[in-house]
């Protein structure tokens, strides 16, 4: 899998191709156990069994990144979920934006499955992660749906919620860096009110530190269901 995407560095702003042959979701990432217990609630509420290890690495096939303005799905149980997404890419890490788009029907019977059912919108922009590393707590996640014509916010919250990069990548890896062309997801928190569907998804990264932001943005094309035939 192949994407061209903006590195936004100290240094200026570049264009590259990165070659991803695998990613990686990490779920059940919190740091806070007392809001880690919120979200595995709001799972459960939707018959989403509780994780037998936190986190746990779902391997999701790399061709399921998507760039694009909008992703098709079938049916209307999916939702969009914020997360920061770490690249390893030629010896170095870079930091990006992606949302673990879930079949939340197909996820109260096999998290696994429905993971692998929908694409993963991420962002076209990518901060080198050694810029980030020493504020890491500070960077903003936030989100939005838009459900009938109404922009709300859906998710906000620091990445010191989760679970630091160093431990989800040796906890994953076994090592201090991802291997490379891996990409991962890092976790997500809470949504305010609940998980729910919507229509468009809207997030983004921000770091306070340094006066920047990246933001993902995708709407969501409902394909019917056929009834079957008998």
């Amino acid at each position: 899998m192949q994407i061209t995407a903006c590195v936004e560095s100290a240094k200026g702003r570049h264009e590259r191709t990165f070659d991803i042959n695998a990613l990686v979701i990490a779920g059940w990432a919190g740091r806070d156990r007392a809001k880690m217990e919120a979200h595995i609630r709001e799972l459960e509420e939707l018959g989403v069994a509780r994780p037998k290890a936190m986190p746990t690495y779902y391997r999701v096939a790399a061709a399921r990144l998507n760039t694009a303005p909008a992703i098709q799905h079938t049916g209307d149980t999916s939702s969009g979920e914020a997360e920061a997404m770490l690249l390893a890419q030629d010896g170095s890490l870079y930091l990006g934006l992606g949302s673990d788009h879930t079949d939340r029907k197909v996820e109260a019977y096999g998290v696994t499955v429905s993971k692998q059912m929908c694409d993963k919108p991420i962002s076209d922009t990518f901060w080198p992660f050694e810029e980030v590393a020493d504020h890491w707590d500070e960077l903003m996640l936030r989100s939005w749906t838009v459900i009938d014509g109404a922009r709300v916010l859906y998710q906000e919250g620091s990445l010191a919620e989760l679970l630091s990069p160093e431990s989800l990548i040796h906890g994953y890896a076994g090592a201090d860096t991802l291997p490379c062309g891996t990409a991962m997801l890092c976790g997500t928190v809470p949504a305010i009110g609940g998980i729910r569907t919507a229509a468009r998804f809207e997030c983004e990264l921000q770091d306070t530190v340094l006066s920047r932001r990246i933001a993902l943005a995708y709407d969501i094309d409902v394909l019917p269901i056929a009834e079957d035939q008998t």
